[in-house]
């Protein structure tokens, strides 16, 4: 059997955080086993459904690396699909057309909460002559469900779970207006896609027992279900916009790694012994449901930053490059050059033991490719005095005339030069204003790795531009 799985969301916002784990378990249980990953994007909704919302979901997918297998399907398109097997089920006897009104409806639900009991649809038109129909009424069409007996599902996640079916009602598989329901439509894609696994929230539970009723009515396969637990945020409620970002697009833009994410959320309630840091490899290798537990995880946004600067300061150079480039071409106006670029790849080491997050990076690495002069923050300005112009002046000098462009032997020179100055000044009473002069803050990398990398043109021109700005 070819494993098959699905993630199956609803257009009408963003992708969701807890969505984005479910489409990940998903996709690791489909990539482990060698089968397919399936999209289908359930659209049925038409007054909450947008193209925009359609390009979100894509995106989140795309930047989360969680390629699909084929095109992806639209539920919307699948209408005379659903009325199809609808007609099937009416033609052999295990559907039937229901005429009740909106206010019988409603007298039964008042009836029902009047005594205390649970809304449950009464089956009043199950075996009614059709003909006792009333006039100007479009009939829903529900499932003639089994009224003794039990479902039974063995979950995979959840372990065995049970319902006896009186506690269900005869549900709707179409609206009056001839529209299919979520949970009809549920079935027959899922049964047309041969989805094999439905791994999905525990908030879909109470539903796999209706669609197990109608799988089986249909006539077809109960596919294997897999409930997992949601995701709740730090204080153990459910995750709202309180917690903070509920969109992978808001943690793309705020600078966490794709690959850091797909850890992260693999790692809320799934575990391998001990192990934190897994990649995408080793989960593809080691991901078993079994080891998903039933108990709902706590997004940990430190713990999450944490995560993400280990992948920051692990990254391919060029590839961090790459993240960083957009946001330093928004925040200067222009495009990087390809020297600008090299000249960052090179940078890169230097740069990434620093950052927890590609913002972060983006703003440390941005004075390497700022055009002179330099904006100078208020403390790096406060290191510009008379005193540093002083010694600026002699050192752009000595550098001048320097033959070996080395970070040991500039080093070298500046303690040097401290040394032979003026024994009580520190090396950082020189060290700091040339920071200053080549960066435009008072942090960056080593300052020495900074002038090789900026090269012999570029940092005298800077220097001689911090001078100038000293007025001194």
């Amino acid at each position: 059997m070819t494993v098959v799985t699905r993630f199956a969301p609803s257009p009408t916002g963003f992708l969701h955080i807890g969505g984005a784990r479910t489409a990940l378990f998903n996709w690791l249980y489909a990539r482990h086993h060698g089968g397919k990953f399936l999209l289908r994007i359930e659209d049925t909704d038409r007054k909450r459904s947008t193209q925009e919302a359609v390009d979100a979901i894509y995106e989140g997918l795309e930047w989360l690396g969680l390629n699909w297998d084929g095109d992806a399907t639209s539920q919307f398109e699948r209408a005379d699909r659903h009325r199809e097997a609808v007609q099937a089920l009416l033609d052999a006897g295990k559907a039937y057309r229901c005429y009740c009104t909106p206010e019988e409806l409603t007298q039964m639900r008042e009836t029902a909460k009047a005594e205390g009991l649970p809304w449950k649809y009464s089956g009043i038109w199950r075996d009614r002559d059709p003909s006792e129909a009333p006039e100007g009424v479009d009939p829903v069409i529900r499932i003639k469900a089994p009224l003794d007996g039990e479902v039974v599902i063995n979950d995979l996640v959840q372990g065995e779970v049970r319902v006896a079916n009186e506690t269900l009602d005869d549900m709707v598989l179409l609206r009056g207006d001839g529209s299919p329901t979520y949970m009809l439509a549920v079935v027959v894609d899922d049964h047309d896609m041969g989805v094999t696994h439905v791994i999905r929230g525990d908030d879909h539970l109470t539903n796999a027992f209706r669609q197990y009723q109608l799988y089986v009515a249909l006539g077809w396969d109960v596919p294997e279900f897999a409930h997992i637990p949601l995701i709740h945020g730090p204080d153990g409620a459910k995750m709202s916009k309180r917690h903070g970002a509920l969109g992978v697009d808001a943690y793309r833009d705020e600078g966490y790694l794709p690959e850091a994410m797909r850890n992260y959320l693999l790692r809320l309630g799934w575990a391998h012994g001990d192990e934190e840091i897994i990649s995408t490899k080793q989960a593809i290798e080691w991901f078993d449901l079994s080891n998903v537990g039933r108990a709902a995880s706590r997004f940990d946004f430190a713990k999450l930053s944490n995560l993400n600067g280990h992948y920051v300061r692990s990254g391919d150079d060029q590839m961090l490059v790459d993240a960083i480039a957009p946001l330093l071409e928004e925040t200067r106006g222009s495009a990087l050059d390809e020297a600008e670029k090299a000249l960052l790849c090179t940078a890169m080491p230097g740069l990434k033991e620093r950052a927890k997050n590609i913002v972060e990076l983006s703003d440390s690495a941005s004075f390497y490719v700022a055009k002179r002069p330099l904006n100078y923050t208020e403390k790096a300005r406060n290191q510009l005095d008379e005193d540093a112009a002083a010694h600026l002046r002699v050192l752009a000098s000595d550098f001048d005339q320097m033959a070996d462009w080395e970070a040991e032997k500039l080093e070298q020179h500046v303690r040097d030069y401290v040394d032979a100055t003026d024994p009580a000044v520190k090396l950082g009473k020189v060290a700091q204003p040339l920071r200053a002069a080549l960066s435009g803050t008072t942090v960056s990398p080593p300052i020495f790795d900074v002038m090789v990398i900026l090269g012999k043109q570029e940092t005298l021109a800077r220097i001689n531009d911090a001078i100038l700005a000293t007025n001194f």
